[in-house]
């Protein structure tokens, strides 16, 4: 695509992607908006939903005064309440803002030519690493996404599998979630396994190298050393690759040209769908986007008050009422905190609680689901509770005061 049909003076784009507590994330975010301003030759800013700065909000405030028409495109795999409500709400209520802007809204990356050729060459990584051929050997590819709410957002990831089969040497191509839906990663590969592939490559369809992908790449360790007859392994996600960047070009094109086209056919919030009849758009979804962008309005410490889509694995709580105070129990939350940011192995909430009604014993500590109890935990004690109970599932016995 020749960059000259996007060269307009005054003109400038929004790259925005979802956020992240870990800053190595965010700066892929700034790198791509880099990429894309060489490209395009625009300049080109990044801002986040949530999580990091700037936000939409703040970054539209920059731009608007220094151009004619921005275009805000969502950095985001599919299309979930995130592109269909969030993004769209910030871009309307900016356009009643600044009436001097034009505003165009482009689409999400979805499935693109330049994705499904990242994937492939992503599989070819893996196969040389293990040492087997699609052309002389069985290799069954599982694409593993995130997974969403939204039944047209999962629906496109079975699609991209099956691009992603077609006219390639697999055995077979299956999608699968690392959460929020079926089939999950474990179901999946288990499920491979019983055809005796001779490798199994496994694709963490992810922008950036957070939890969820190094939680994919530890299952797939996990399943290749339970399956000693097929040989697995996992790759990177999709990162900064320059193929991102020729499908955010194209994504750019459509959107100055009015020819963004979102699934509408298939969307929660537009038809009514089976199971899914209260999710409607409109006023209950304008509603939920102005709840979620209250619930980030302070962007200055996320880790002190954390966002959660998903459940976590476990829950851990900390009495901080009078006696347990007295106790320590501050600094056993801010090491058992530092301990699990340190460990990056373990899905885990931590947060303070009230009184647990064991004055005396404390600080008291509490691991959910498990339904343990720990008592007279010291800060020396909290590195045994994250890398063995958390990490491992192993209990810490000595420290055990009570289950329940």
């Amino acid at each position: 695509m020749s960059t000259e049909q996007l060269s307009l003076d005054d003109d400038a784009i929004l790259l925005v992607g979802h956020g992240s507590r870990r800053e190595k994330s965010n700066e892929q975010v700034r790198t791509l908006a880099a990429k894309l301003e060489s490209e395009l030759s625009i300049p080109v800013d990044a801002a986040y939903i949530e999580l990091a700065d700037p936000s939409i909000e703040d970054a539209i405030e920059t731009l608007a005064p220094t151009c004619q028409t921005l275009t805000v495109v969502p950095l985001s795999l599919f299309a979930a309440s995130h592109v269909k409500n969030d993004v769209p709400m910030a871009v309307q209520v900016a356009r009643t803002k600044y009436d001097d802007v034009t505003f165009h809204f482009g689409s999400h990356l979805g499935i693109h030519p330049s994705v499904v050729d990242l994937l492939d060459d992503r599989v070819r990584g893996v196969e040389a690493d293990l040492g087997v051929d699609r052309d002389d050997d069985d290799v069954a590819v599982v694409l593993c996404a995130r997974g969403s709410s939204d039944p047209d957002s999962n629906g496109d990831v079975h699609k991209l599998a099956r691009l992603l089969y077609e006219g390639r040497g697999f055995t077979r191509v299956e999608s699968t979630f690392i959460g929020v839906t079926s089939p999950r990663l474990e179901e999946t590969l288990h499920t491979v396994a019983k055809d005796r592939p001779d490798a199994v490559v496994v694709l963490p369809y992810m922008l950036g190298d957070g939890v969820l992908t190094q939680r994919i790449i530890d299952k797939t360790e996990t399943f290749d050393d339970e399956y000693p007859y097929v040989r697995a392994g996992a790759s990177g996600p999709l990162g900064t690759d320059d193929r991102l960047v020729d499908a955010l070009v194209d994504r750019c094109q459509e959107a100055r040209s009015g020819s963004v086209e979102m699934s509408c056919d298939t969307c929660k919030y537009k038809v009514e769908l089976s199971g899914y009849e209260d999710d409607q758009g409109g006023a209950r979804a304008m509603l939920r986007s102005l709840v979620h962008q209250a619930e980030h309005a302070d962007r200055s410490d996320v880790d002190d008050d954390p966002h959660v889509h998903d459940a976590p694995e476990k829950h851990v709580a900390v009495c901080t009422n009078q006696t347990c105070a007295a106790s320590g129990a501050a600094t056993v939350l801010e090491q058992l905190r530092q301990q699990a940011r340190n460990s990056g192995d373990c899905d885990v909430r931590i947060t303070r609680s009230s009184c647990l009604g064991q004055c005396g014993d404390g600080p008291i500590v509490t691991v959910y689901p498990d339904s343990i109890w720990y008592g007279s935990v010291t800060p020396d004690d909290t590195e045994r509770i994250v890398s063995s109970h958390l990490e491992r599932d192993r209990i810490v016995s000595d420290l055990v005061h009570q289950s329940l």
